[in-house]
């Protein structure tokens, strides 16, 4: 099983929309029983608290299934446990890394890495625009999928 952390500053905004859009592609091939998906914040600022409205009407108006999602921070077992923790920008990089320590094993990465543009992922919290995080958060699930998909052969 191929287990994945998004991680943003909060929890509330960009991770989870990664996390449900990256179910929601994982599960229309068929490939469900081969993830464990899950996102986190580097702060604490959110903990305890749902998803941003904005993030939650976005992924209704795409049809994209989510539950009754609750913020969490980042710890530093998360890194034993998965095999790829995917911040949204720079910063997320460096707090993460803050966090677990040294990525000894080669783990994290911005979620644009895998996309032929890497970049950082605005923030709407800041930005007020779910459309443009979400067309970047779209497009890097889709390159992480097939990234993963051609490493492990699925």
């Amino acid at each position: 099983m191929i287990k994945i952390l998004f991680v943003c500053l909060g929890n509330i905004c960009r991770s989870p929309m990664a996390e449900y859009v990256f179910k929601d592609l994982v599960d229309k091939e068929n490939l469900s029983d081969d993830f464990y998906i899950d996102s986190a914040a580097t702060s604490s600022e959110e903990e305890g608290n749902g998803m941003h409205y904005g993030t939650r009407k976005k992924l209704i108006e795409k049809n994209i299934n989510f539950d009754n999602h609750i913020a969490r921070k980042i710890k530093k077992e998360d890194y034993d446990k998965y095999d790829f923790i995917i911040g949204m920008e720079e910063s997320n990089i460096r707090n993460i890394k803050k966090i677990i320590g040294i990525d000894t094993k080669n783990k994290v990465y911005r979620l644009l890495d895998f996309s032929k543009r890497p970049r950082d992922i605005a923030d709407p919290w800041y930005t007020g625009n779910f459309d443009i995080t979400y067309d970047d958060i779209y497009e890097g699930c889709n390159s992480l999928l097939s990234y993963i998909k051609n490493k492990f052969d699925l």
